[in-house]
């Protein structure tokens, strides 16, 4: 943004606006985008998966199923065994429109019917 851009001491890292997310391949997330490889979501945070309790976090069930390229940060969590747990580090909200939501919307009220 115009306002920000000499702003250096945020307190983290920004991330603003497209940014590429590996999926996995059969995962909720995945069947979610239609079975997608690769997608490209809208950002504007300042906050990451902390990486120092990925190993814990998925020795219990949370799966990180959607990652950066490089594979270094977490952009969708899932939960093993629950019917929809899906969690972004993205805003899906900023490519939602009446009429065409955002596939994790759509998934999610999709699976509503289901149960």
């Amino acid at each position: 943004m115009d306002d920000q851009r000499d702003v250096t001491a945020k307190g983290g890292t920004m991330r603003l606006g497209d940014y590429p997310c590996v999926l996995k391949p059969g995962s909720l997330a995945a069947k979610t985008y239609g079975g997608a490889a690769t997608i490209i979501e809208r950002h504007r945070h300042r906050y990451e998966f902390n990486n120092d309790y990925r190993d814990q976090l998925t020795a219990v069930g949370l799966l990180a199923t959607g990652l950066s390229p490089d594979g270094r940060l977490v952009e969708i969590i899932e939960l093993a065994g629950h019917p929809f747990f899906l969690a972004s580090q993205f805003h899906p909200e900023f490519k939602s429109r009446p009429y065409r939501p955002h596939p994790m919307f759509d998934g999610f009220i999709k699976s509503l019917k289901k149960h």
